[in-house]
């Protein structure tokens, strides 16, 4: 399903529910995230979260015209999954700006070496920062979007049950972690068979 601007809320109609609808929107993002080791997360989107995220930028920005309503569109738009894929935001978390600046220098290229393994189906590795690149020589970005994109079995597997591991298999970032099963479920729900 696509954003379309008659869709959205008036920033009047949003602001009256914005505060209400929060511990919603945060509670429906928590189960859509995974944390994969220590220093990394993966939230997936979905109509849901990336409707909110366009919601916030017209609202913080005070956007009201339709150029400006568009471009938000445009911009987040594509991070909402077409049935074949999961899509999701990266984030790498260091809080101490010393340890953050010299870890993204050693994990150059991890965007790349992330990946979603389906029981019996083996790895999807994630293709990364479609829009722009996010990466330099020295270092990467804190944020990447990852986009993970299955075959028909491996939809079908995931929507019959099979489990699910997320992982990394970056040199200096090894980790994997099997997917909650209701993370899993609202996962599921954004694919097609």
């Amino acid at each position: 399903m696509t954003i379309q601007r008659d869709s959205l809320l008036t920033l009047e109609a949003y602001s009256k529910i914005r505060k209400s609808s929060r511990a919603d929107a945060i509670a429906h993002r928590k189960l859509r995230s995974v944390a994969l080791g220590e220093h990394m997360t993966l939230q997936f989107e979905d109509e849901h979260t990336i409707r909110r995220q366009i919601q916030e930028m017209l609202h913080i920005e005070k956007i009201f015209d339709e150029e400006g309503i568009q471009g938000e569109i445009d911009a987040y738009g594509p991070l909402v999954p077409d049935g074949s894929n999961w899509k999701a935001t990266m984030l790498i978390e260091y809080p101490d700006p010393h340890e953050r600046k010299r870890e993204l220098a050693r994990l150059i290229g991890v965007e790349d070496r992330v990946f979603v393994e389906v029981e019996g189906q083996g790895r999807v590795y994630a293709i990364a920062d479609e829009d722009l690149d996010r990466e330099t020589d020295e270092k990467t970005s804190s944020v990447h979007f990852v986009r993970f994109e299955f075959n028909p079995a491996q939809r079908g597997a995931i929507r019959a049950g099979a489990s699910v591991k997320v992982g990394c298999d970056h040199t200096n970032y090894p980790a994997h972690v099997s997917v909650g099963a209701e993370t899993l479920a609202s996962l599921a729900g954004d694919l097609k068979a």
